[in-house]
């Protein structure tokens, strides 16, 4: 088969690589790709917001199956325009993509056909959303209903920030542009949070790993929230017992309700579950692998992904063997720029990778360029560095004996990445 991934960040490197062992894969591009993937296969520029420049691409390479892995792609309806073509593309359709697109939208399915959740509201007007944060006050969490970059999610723990970013975002500053047009504004939430990657084909589904990501910038929980500045996985706090129940409340009815509003739900749907004192309840819905998840899940996974994911587009996951339970641990911790989430340099020179990966640890290319035959740095979030173990701490302790070798100006990183996970595996 000849393969093409959509993306340009460590979610698709880590696809590249799980995509490059099958022996499905005859020939693999990606578009538009990094320093990390050119190492794997052909890159060719494309506009990730251009569904129709990027099923050009795949008719042009004569594809038999893309592989879409950011969102905005999948929101914009490039799914939609491969099914017209009579194209073959691993994603929702743009419909269902707006579980993610839109909170607004994912957060009525789930009251539609009953999956727990916080308790909501949803606004435009600015005013109407001051007056219910006075009858409602903090801890509460506002959410932008659209695509935000996982920085559109504030946890508000006073009052007094609750009012500040209902202006900022529905205010003149408008700090989230179209995406923040509408808000969400919802009960906080108190437990554990997890995520959970169900594999679908609009009726059936196949569970990866689970994970638990760390959104702060900061030890301990603390700055502002990123992208994900590390994870683990398998996340002990997902219990088989959890698994189930979110299996019966949360995914099945899910994919259920999407078949009844006409949009059968294929590809990736990534629930990000919070573990309350009365059960899993969804925080929100994704349409495609989380990241930095994606790049500890997928070498977890006891098969051939391509595979899964071709099985998956054809709508035949009940033909494939149900998976092995994940063996080991893998944890992830990312290497950022001095100044992210906020402004930061970049073209600062990257050594030492080779270095790092000779103890086992994969280096993954998350924002890095080729300036003039040099690697430099281009995004606030450069490599992610995936440590595998028999044991998490095993993981743990090779992902960060790498990210010692990796060097470059700024670079910052958590160092308690899997501290939760490893306090649950001592119990």
């Amino acid at each position: 088969m000849n393969i093409l991934i959509i993306g340009s960040g460590g979610r698709e490197h880590a696809i590249a690589l799980a995509v490059k062992q099958s022996p499905l894969c005859e020939r693999l591009v990606c578009a538009p790709g990094n320093p990390g993937m050119a190492l794997l296969s052909e890159c060719i520029p494309v506009s990730l917001t251009d569904p129709k420049a990027i099923a050009d691409l795949a008719e042009k390479e004569k594809i038999d199956l893309t592989i879409v892995g950011p969102e905005i792609p999948l929101v914009a309806g490039v799914v939609d325009e491969f099914r017209k073509r009579g194209l073959r593309a691993f994603g929702p359709v743009a419909l269902a993509a707006a579980l993610e697109g839109s909170k607004a939208f994912s957060k009525n399915v789930m009251k539609k056909y009953g999956v727990p959740t916080a308790a909501y509201e949803t606004f435009t007007d600015l005013q109407a959303a001051l007056d219910f944060l006075k009858t409602h006050p903090a801890p509460i969490v506002v959410k932008a209903s659209g695509l935000a970059a996982g920085k559109g999610a504030v946890v508000c723990l006073t009052d007094k920030e609750a009012f500040d970013i209902v202006e900022e975002m529905l205010g003149e500053k408008a700090i989230f542009g179209e995406s923040g047009k509408t808000i969400v504004i919802e009960e906080f939430m108190e437990g554990e949070e997890a995520s959970i990657f169900a594999i679908c084909d609009g009726k059936d589904y196949v569970l990866l790993a689970s994970a638990q990501d760390h959104k702060r910038a900061y030890d301990n929980d603390e700055g502002p929230n990123t992208g994900g500045m590390g994870a683990y996985s398998p996340a002990p706090v997902v219990t088989d017992a959890l698994l189930e129940e979110v299996k019966k409340t949360v995914i099945e009815p899910t994919l259920a309700g999407m078949i009844q509003e006409g949009a059968p739900y294929t590809g990736v749907l990534y629930v990000g579950v919070m573990v309350t004192s009365t059960g899993p309840k969804v925080v929100e819905y994704n349409c495609r692998l989380g990241d930095p998840e994606c790049q500890i899940v997928l070498p977890l996974y006891d098969g051939d992904v391509l595979a899964l994911f071709d099985a998956a587009e054809r709508g035949e996951l009940a033909k494939l063997d149900a998976p092995k339970a994940p063996k080991g641990s893998a944890a992830i911790v990312v290497l950022a720029s001095a100044g992210y989430p906020g402004e930061y340099e970049k073209g600062k020179a990257v050594t030492g990778i080779e270095e790092a990966e000779k103890q086992g640890a994969r280096v993954l290319h998350a924002g890095t360029q080729m300036q003039n035959g040099e690697l430099t740095t281009a995004g606030g979030r450069v490599f992610g560095v995936v440590g595998t173990g028999i044991s998490l701490q095993d993981a743990l302790n090779q992902a960060y004996g790498a990210c010692e070798k990796v060097k470059f100006e700024g670079k910052f990183y958590r160092k308690d990445i899997g501290k939760k996970g490893l306090e649950r595996c001592s119990k």
